[in-house]
């Protein structure tokens, strides 16, 4: 598609869900004959290299280990909807920023960089594009969680609360914007602040809206599962979820089999981070359906089997990693803590959610799910057997359901994907080329 081979920057927060994505755009864009270098933590620099990339280590002050994020970050514990936002935007994501923008700096400077890439929570990048325009090369913000970008149709990011039609909504937005920017989200926006004046930038506007100061935003969905914004001036580039079910060589356990008997297969995950307590959703849908006519299929994100601990029911089946390109294809309901990968690939199939996270960008993701009719929202990260019985029940018996999952699939799969997102790259680069003073390349 491009004649030129561009310089990229690819910038990741060192946290599992933030860097895969990415690894997949960068795999495409090397394959695609661009020299790509990807800025993230010491962790994730030999799954980035092997993209074909050069990697860039993040500063020490900008680094940690997200293999226990709770014991990483001890504060965050307990803590979900705007507080865990808050608590997380402050202390995981913002204070890095500055040494985030440094690496960048330097980046810049000695590869000649034609065009940054920043995922949402990069907080650096929220830095640099408050720089002029004219002072640095072109910034594109990677939509790996929901899309954030400020407008009166919709309420502020962070809060959970759907879109409301009409001059009403729009009031009801505008009151909304100016609780979270100036009560909900003030301690977080006045910690940036500060960030933006020790760096020399300062902050163009509210953090938590940055991307609205990019030169585009390559948003990781189909605008079916994404909120109307009819005021938004920067580029919307929907191009799908970047990652799509691909053959797997995960074996089958022992028990596949037994799913062949006609029941409904529902399967529950807590993804491969949030799972170092299987109490919040696995073990709750597996005693929720017990006596139900259903195979509960569960996996443990890479954790044994045994860890789940006790004697499991009859129509419980559990391993540590399963096959998705198998599994969801009869996969009848999807029961997740609310990955917005994870939701993605069930909507790819066709399978309607029931989703429970609340922590993160997972309120987000989970009011997304019940807008768009998909799934239910449960709004809790550690819903009672209950809740989760009457909302699989409730989702198995209604088939508009799984009939939204499906007609979202459908746009899922006619989605550019890769080659979307390389468009936007080139035509972006080609629209804002790079000052002259940051031209300087490493031979």
């Amino acid at each position: 598609m491009n004649d030129q081979p561009l310089d990229i920057l690819i910038c990741s927060t060192p946290v599992h869900g933030h860097v895969t994505p990415l690894l997949a755009v960068s795999r495409a864009l090397v394959q695609r004959g661009h020299r790509v270098h990807f800025l993230t933590g010491e962790r994730y620099l030999q799954r980035a290299a092997a993209t074909g990339a050069s990697v860039l280590r993040l500063p020490a002050e900008a680094d940690y280990d997200d293999t226990d994020m709770d014991a990483a970050f001890p504060g965050r514990v307990g803590l979900t909807g705007p507080a865990g936002i808050r608590y997380d935007m402050t202390e995981i994501f913002l204070r890095p920023a500055r040494s985030q923008l440094v690496a960048m700096d330097a980046a810049v400077r000695g590869l000649g960089i034609d065009v940054v890439l920043a995922e949402s929570l990069f907080l650096g990048a929220a830095l640099f594009a408050s720089r002029p325009r004219e002072s640095r090369p072109a910034l594109l913000n990677l939509g790996i969680v929901p899309l954030g970008v400020k407008s009166r149709d919709t309420a502020p990011f962070g809060l959970g609360v759907p879109p409301r039609r009409g001059a009403l909504g729009r009031l009801r937005n505008a009151a909304l914007t100016a609780v979270a920017e100036k009560i909900v989200f003030a301690p977080v926006q006045r910690a940036a602040l500060r960030v933006g004046l020790e760096s020399g930038t300062g902050l163009g506007g509210f953090v938590l809206d940055w991307p609205s100061l990019s030169d585009g935003v390559v948003q990781f969905t189909v605008p079916e599962f994404e909120y109307p914004r009819t005021d938004v001036t920067v580029p919307l580039h929907f191009v799908g979820p970047v990652s799509r079910t691909q053959p797997s060589d995960t074996p089958l356990p022992a028990w596949w089999s037994d799913l062949d008997d006609g029941r409904p297969v529902v399967h529950v995950t807590q993804g491969t981070v949030a799972n170092t307590d299987f109490g919040d959703l696995l073990l709750p849908t597996i005693r929720a359906l017990a006596a139900d006519d259903v195979w509960v299929v569960a996996s443990t994100g890479g954790r044994a089997v045994t860890s789940l601990g006790g004697t499991l029911p009859p129509n419980a089946r559990v391993a540590s990693y399963l096959p998705y390109d198998r599994l969801l294809p009869r996969t009848s309901v999807y029961v997740t803590n609310g990955g917005y990968g994870g939701i993605h690939y069930a909507m790819e199939h066709g399978v309607p959610v029931v989703v429970a996270g609340t922590t993160e960008d997972k309120t987000e993701v989970s009011a997304r799910v019940a807008w768009s009719g998909i799934g239910i929202r449960l709004g809790t990260n550690q819903p009672s057997d209950a809740a989760v019985s009457r909302a699989v029940r409730t989702v198995l018996g209604d088939p508009a359901y799984a009939a939204n999952s499906a007609r979202i699939g459908g746009a899922i799969r006619r989605s550019t994907g890769l080659n979307g997102l390389e468009r936007a790259v080139v035509e972006t680069a080609r629209q804002h080329p790079r000052p002259h003073a940051s031209v300087t390349r490493v031979p």
